[in-house]
């Protein structure tokens, strides 16, 4: 691997004892840009040893869109992280190919722990589970044994372990509303703005480890409130990563799925998009008529950290997806004790969306048993 092909990333990550957020430093792969005719033998070559190896893809919405294409192709799914963790425990195939960032691949382990767990680059993490190390944050909540312990599906397998339940930010919100309904106080980590916008919304006494996303931190409100003023028509569309700032200038503010969701229901034919852009690829097939805008970030190309685009999400790439599924190699492992203590806090997550869904069943029969009973 050639020094061009290593970008140096910038990374939160918080001294929660003496209060203050240092600046670290981590790196990521760039991968190279394939001719189209690379690309199309590439494709063929997955989905024939996906087939053989009786393996399936999952993707996250940030990865290349020739990745998510191809999992849909090929019977996988694309998807955020709740439903990524779903789908691979439920689906039948013996082996996982993961295309995301490495908590992904961690958690489908331990929600199928006699499945193989591949990843196309086991070195693509996440700066906010790279900003919440495990032995920090273990102090960190032993020193508040009187909160419930609630952690963003961006943590390690370790981190989970030490949680009472994780969250996506999908159902975050309604996790801390029914923790707080209960008398819960809650320590959460590691986003703060994502914490401090659940806080907001619910009225929770929450106790907020200080990590950040290093993509949605980049958005900036003051460039986004002018690019709304040229733009009147736009519905400004938000990730709760974002910082507060931003998220008051939303129209809707939800996780991946949920700004998807929003692009095709609402009205307007304009839509900035403050999350990654990698989002755009399946936006866009979703609103093929509606015109998709990348919110402002600070700077643009050498002179921004991320640009909208996750560093370690672009690490994905069709020849080392290729690869991992011929050599098998790339294997997510994780401690079965850890994974035993982490599988609590996420079966708690999935069981509470299971029943969410189940009552607006329920709710959506009843309605229309007297919508017929009239």
């Amino acid at each position: 691997m050639q020094d061009s092909d290593i970008k140096e990333v910038e990374y939160d990550l918080p001294e929660m004892q003496s209060g203050a957020v240092c600046v670290a430093n981590a790196w990521a792969r760039v991968p190279v840009e394939l001719p189209q005719k690379e690309k199309q033998e590439l494709k063929e070559k997955i989905k024939r040893l996906l087939k053989e190896k009786n393996a399936v893809l999952v993707a996250h919405y940030y990865v290349d869109g020739d990745i998510q294409d191809l999992a849909e192709e090929t019977g996988g799914c694309v998807a955020d992280s709740l439903e990524m963790a779903r789908f691979g425990r439920d689906n039948p195939a013996k082996t996982l190919v993961v295309a995301g960032v490495r908590f992904m691949g961690e958690t489908a382990k331990i929600l199928s722990p006699d499945k193989k767990i591949l990843m196309p680059d086991l070195d693509a993490c996440c700066s906010l589970d790279l900003g919440c190390p495990i032995g920090e944050f273990t102090a960190f909540c032993d020193a508040h044994p009187d909160r419930t312990v609630v952690v963003y599906a961006n943590t390690s397998a370790n981190v989970k372990a030490r949680a009472d339940w994780m969250a996506t930010s999908s159902i975050g919100l309604d996790i801390v509303k029914k923790l707080h309904a209960e008398g819960k106080k809650i320590l959460w980590g590691p986003d703060r703005h994502l914490g401090n916008y659940i806080q907001e919304q619910t009225g929770a006494d929450m106790l907020l480890w200080q990590g950040s996303c290093l993509v949605h931190d980049e958005f900036k409100a003051a460039e986004l409130a002018y690019l709304k003023k040229q733009m009147p028509d736009a519905k400004v569309l938000v990730h709760p990563e974002s910082p507060a700032s931003v998220v008051a200038l939303a129209d809707v503010v939800g996780s991946t799925s949920q700004i998807i969701n929003a692009a095709k229901t609402m009205d307007a034919q304009t839509f900035i998009v403050a999350t990654d852009k990698g989002i755009f690829h399946k936006m866009q097939q979703a609103v093929p008529g509606k015109t998709l805008i990348e919110a402002p970030t600070a700077g643009n190309s050498a002179s921004c950290k991320s640009c909208a685009q996750c560093p370690w999400m672009a690490m994905n790439s069709l020849s080392n997806l290729a690869d991992v599924l011929e050599k098998e190699q790339n294997v997510i492992s994780v401690d079965p004790e850890i994974g035993e203590k982490a599988i609590v806090c996420i079966q708690r997550m999935l069981d509470f969306a299971a029943e969410q869904k189940n009552r607006a069943k329920d709710k959506e029969a009843t309605l229309t048993s007297g919508m017929g009973a009239v």
